[in-house]
């Protein structure tokens, strides 16, 4: 016989002996443990049919196919819905009982019903409560641990700290036993925890004793402020203890990512950036049942952008990417999480205007997150024509396009390299601006038009920590272009929410900036990057200053002078307003600029751009 009848059997049996004695109970209460004799008869006769109407609601409500050392939330609330059933069954039999002569005996008091839903209650929840404390106290991980389970501290005694401190005591196959919890929480030190102490903050690591306890540890913290994350990051390095970390909380909130599956900390941990807010509501009513499309699908913030967004409930989403491999790869990603049918895949260039007419018209979008581009600062110095076409003409094809066919939103993904540039990739962007502007403000009632700068996003293929890592990882050295180079850093989730937030509250014509923080030195970025791998910077690995390269700046700026700063209803979206130019000369000056692509010389063509862009401020080679 399978485990599972034994269990359900078991239970069976259980729960008539609690039946059994709550009814009698109810009795005795009732009559002060003094039951009149015209009772007793009535309390064994109506004894068998309370019992039975019991035990078939706890079928019905499945509470014999239950894991017996689990109880928690919803397993009560399913309890107190079967005995609910079962005393509106009761009071139903014992009225109709009571209408009939021959069944008087059937007749109970109204005080022994309300009573026996009590105990009976009661005594289920006591049951499954006993039956959780026995399995955690005589469990065989408490009582014989494997000798080559690795001993674990975890660090935070929270909700996600008790998870993982549970998940590990039951998954003995993952080779960790937690032995005892630090908590920065006072009021938490000295109690227990699955059995487990809590001793004290996650300083006490640096006495010896507890370090000679453990094997590992493991930061239970995914909400705690990057600052704490560091000093605590810190002090482990010092120890010299081994460290992990739980999923990150946007990886918990989809449910599909499972506590136990650790990560080491990344460099996104420690840069201080405070959980971002968002007004779901306001952004869900701008993509729910509409088709969103968004290029450059396949890259970093494209893919952010196409997982995000799916999540408010498009009709779909078009995917749309001039790179088959990466689109597959995406395809394949949003697949895995449920949205396969949803994610339509489309192969295009932007700079393809019959190819973004095609899908265009075929589908029909509301809504376009343009984040196709050429990135690469220094590649675009050399090959100023390739970033003019795809950043800036090809934007503004795609722009007239989306007016033309009734796109109701067209969303410019920016940079904050766009600013008083030095670079012909930031000059390409904001001469992309500077065409959604005007094209905004030509027709204000048709589409609406707006651009969303940022900064760097955290550990795009693009950006410098992947370099970091690859140099670390040949031993070095690791090479910074200069010690006082500083950057804006954002996660591509933070980023990308606040794309959407933005996309939400524009009218058209504005530049929107997300609130990055504050600008981090690459050398001490270099330096926490070597620390988390283990090294010491300057013995282990060396870190080299190899000069700016060309369109590079020291640092980067949110504003140019001319444009004025409003607050917005989110706090880290702030909108910038300038005066447009009109469409009819911005059209006029790109046709001059695209005469020169093919003949002039790249000198000529910076040249050329800044004739159009006053503060941009061209490297010449």
């Amino acid at each position: 016989m399978p485990s599972a009848w034994y269990r359900a059997l078991a239970l069976f049996a259980a729960y008539a002996a609690v039946f059994a004695g709550s009814y009698v109970a109810a009795f005795a209460l009732r009559f002060d443990f003094s039951i009149p004799p015209s009772f007793a008869r009535t309390l064994w006769s109506g004894w068998v049919l309370a019992v039975g109407i019991k035990l078939v609601m706890m079928l019905v409500f499945r509470q014999y196919n239950v894991i017996v050392g689990h109880f928690g939330l919803p397993d009560l609330w399913r309890v107190v819905n079967a005995m609910l059933a079962s005393s509106a069954i009761l009071i139903v039999v014992y009225y109709a009982a009571s209408q009939n002569p021959n069944l008087r005996d059937l007749c109970v008091p109204r005080g022994v019903l309300l009573i026996d839903f009590l105990v009976s209650t009661g005594g289920v929840v006591a049951l499954r409560i006993g039956l959780r404390v026995l399995r955690e106290r005589f469990r065989p991980v408490h009582g014989r641990v494997s000798s080559t389970a690795r001993r674990v501290g975890i660090i935070g005694a929270g909700d996600v700290g008790s998870t993982l401190a549970k998940e590990l005591l039951a998954r003995r196959g993952l080779g960790l036993y937690p032995v005892v919890f630090f908590d920065d929480d006072p009021g938490k030190h000295g109690s227990r925890l699955h059995g487990i102490p809590v001793v004290g903050k996650p300083e006490m690591l640096a006495d010896p004793a507890f370090k000679a306890n453990l094997d590992e540890v493991i930061i239970a913290m995914p909400s705690a402020p990057a600052r704490r994350i560091g000093e605590v990051v810190r002090l482990l390095q010092q120890v010299h203890l081994k460290f992990e970390s739980v999923p990150s909380m946007d990886q918990l909130a989809t449910g599909k990512v499972r506590v136990t599956q650790l990560r080491p900390i990344e460099i996104q941990d420690l840069l201080q950036r405070e959980p971002v807010r968002l007004d779901i509501g306001s952004i869900r009513d701008q993509f729910q049942a509409r088709t969103i499309m968004v290029t450059g699908a396949g890259g970093s913030i494209g893919r952010e952008l196409c997982r995000q967004v799916l999540e408010y409930n498009p009709e779909r989403v078009l995917m749309v990417e001039q790179c088959e491999v990466q689109l597959f790869q995406v395809q394949q990603e949003l697949a895995d999480l449920g949205y396969e049918g949803l994610a339509v895949p489309l192969i295009g260039d932007v700079a393809d205007t019959t190819r973004m007419r095609e899908i265009l018209q075929r589908f029909r979008p509301a809504v376009i997150f343009h984040a196709a581009a050429h990135k690469h600062v220094p590649m675009m110095e050399f090959q100023p024509s390739e970033a003019l076409k795809n950043n800036t003409f090809a934007t503004a094809r795609l722009a007239d396009l989306a007016r033309d066919l009734g796109v109701k939103l067209f969303v410019l993904i920016s940079t904050d390299k766009a600013v008083n540039p030095t670079s012909v990739m930031g000059v390409s962007k904001r001469l992309a601006e500077i065409y959604i502007q005007a094209i905004a403000m030509s027709q204000p009632n048709s589409t609406k038009f707006m651009a969303v700068r940022f900064g760097n996003v955290l550990g795009s293929s693009g950006s410098v920590i992947p370099i970091f890592r690859n140099q670390i990882a040949r031993g070095g050295p690791v090479t910074v272009t200069h010690p006082e180079v500083t950057r804006y850093f954002m996660t591509v989730s933070e980023a990308v929410g606040l794309v959407l937030q933005a996309a939400s509250m524009g009218q058209g014509g504005e530049i929107f900036v997300l609130d990055m923080g504050k600008p981090v030195k690459i050398l001490d970025l270099a330096r926490q990057l070597i620390e988390l791998s283990g090294l010491e910077p300057g013995e282990d690995i060396d870190i080299t200053f190899t000069g700016l390269r060309p369109g590079e700046k020291l640092f980067e700026e949110v504003s140019h002078r001319r444009e004025n700063h409003e607050p917005t209803t989110h706090p880290k979206v702030m909108r910038f307003v300038s005066k447009a130019r009109s469409l009819e000369q911005v059209r006029a000056d790109f046709a001059d600029l695209e005469s020169y692509l093919e003949s002039a010389e790249p000198n000529k063509l910076k040249l050329k751009i800044k004739q159009l862009v006053p503060e941009y401020s061209p490297h010449l080679v």
